[in-house]
């Protein structure tokens, strides 16, 4: 099993309430991929943190092996969500991927 976790931080130019609807967006979309992509196990997004976070959403997932991953990274379904409803929200992007 590969774990692929993201931190992102939205972009400061976006009001209070522009994040909000971002952070609705993301999590309903990237959740909804769970089922959706051969070997993509779990799909978790968090966007209800603690004052002290640095970041303003995380995603967790699960992935079969390393290619299934690969292959969630270009995927279509994961691409159109990516470029529709993260992309254009986020100014910091962090990841780490480790097998479990």
């Amino acid at each position: 099993m590969v774990k692929h976790m993201i931190l992102w931080k939205l972009k400061d130019s976006l009001s209070d309430t522009e994040k909000e609807q971002a952070k609705k967006e993301i999590k309903e979309r990237l959740e909804a991929l769970e089922g959706q992509i051969d070997g993509l196990e779990k799909m978790q997004i968090r966007t209800e943190y603690l004052p002290s976070s640095s970041a303003d959403i995380m995603m967790d997932s699960l992935f079969a092996d390393e290619q299934a991953l690969k292959g969630y990274q270009t995927h279509p379904k994961h691409v159109a969500v990516a470029d529709t409803y993260v992309r254009p929200n986020v100014e910091v992007r962090l990841s780490m991927d480790f097998e479990c």
